[in-house]
């Protein structure tokens, strides 16, 4: 059976059914890692949108004519 490493705490786990939770060893881990993400503590690398295309919710279209 293949084994991981849980992200959060590094704890051996197999891959299986018998870890609903996988990757993460636990209801626990896997709620910490959500948490890290939603405080932003995790991103994706990459270019901040400009403020107004954040607000508007809409893709940026170019220049009205």
């Amino acid at each position: 059976m293949m084994t991981v490493r849980c992200p959060c705490c590094q704890r051996e786990i197999e891959w299986s059914d018998r870890w609903p939770q996988r990757p993460f060893c636990s209801e626990r881990c896997r709620l910490i890692d959500l948490g890290a993400w939603a405080s932003e503590a995790y991103f994706i690398a990459g270019q901040a949108c400009a403020p107004e295309d954040e607000e508007a919710g809409q893709p940026d279209t170019g220049p009205a004519n």
